[in-house]
């Protein structure tokens, strides 16, 4: 997986370097304390994970990440606790508060990890196992309707059934395959293919009304171009 850096203070990148080192499925090829040069190696050069601190001059890790039309995945690394609900919303991998020891950053790295994994080969298949209590059930990406979110729980709302699984919303994004479900409000993400109808602040899913935010009514133009 490689990987770049991004961060003002020198010292904290030689950490992210130190920490890199010694995760073996892990390459770090650059790192940046200047956030545009940042932008133009990755116009150039492919990259599967950034670690981004979020306060830096001239532009933040937040608005760094969301000037980026092909996103690749982002461990947010800073020493502030504000900005964590943005950096989940914005789909990140993690939240690294500095100081974070080594563990904690093998942590976010496994994490993100498995994702990678997962989005190189998770196309491929049309289903995907959830918690629910102590079992795993199987969910075919086809039977689903559409995803609420409740704090650290993910409701699949399926035809004729729901599954309530411990979960965050981060982690299932990531496990959708892409193209084929859209978030339509931060807390309900829907299939592309159920959507019937389409209003200013909500659509209709065979009969079921789910609410637009403001934030993703451009994530619905995809569907004009279908």
């Amino acid at each position: 997986m490689r990987a770049i850096a991004i961060d003002d203070e020198p010292i904290a990148l030689e950490i992210v370097k130190s920490h890199a080192s010694k995760v073996p499925f892990l390459k770090l090829d650059a790192v940046f304390t200047d956030a545009f040069k940042a932008m133009e190696y990755l116009q150039n050069e492919p990259v599967d994970l950034i670690f981004l601190d979020i306060k830096m001059p001239d532009i933040s890790g937040i608005d760094f990440l969301n000037s980026l039309s092909k996103k690749p995945l982002a461990i947010f690394t800073t020493a502030y606790t504000e900005h964590a609900v943005t950096s989940f919303e914005l789909d990140a991998v993690d939240y690294l508060l500095k100081p974070f020891s080594l563990a904690r950053f093998i942590k976010s790295c496994n994490k993100a990890f498995e994702l990678y994994n997962f989005r190189n080969t998770g196309d491929a298949r049309n289903f995907l196992f959830v918690k629910n209590g102590y079992e795993q059930v199987k969910v075919c990406f086809e039977d689903i309707r559409y995803l609420e979110a409740a704090g650290n729980y993910v409701t699949f709302v399926l035809e004729g059934k729901s599954i309530l699984s411990r979960i965050t919303f981060n982690e299932v994004i990531n496990l959708l395959p892409s193209g084929k479900f859209i978030r339509v409000h931060r807390s309900y993400i829907a299939s592309a293919n159920k959507i019937d109808k389409i209003e200013r602040h909500q659509l209709t899913i065979m009969g079921l009304k789910i609410p637009v935010g403001d934030a993703y009514v451009q994530n619905l133009s995809v569907l004009g171009s279908r």
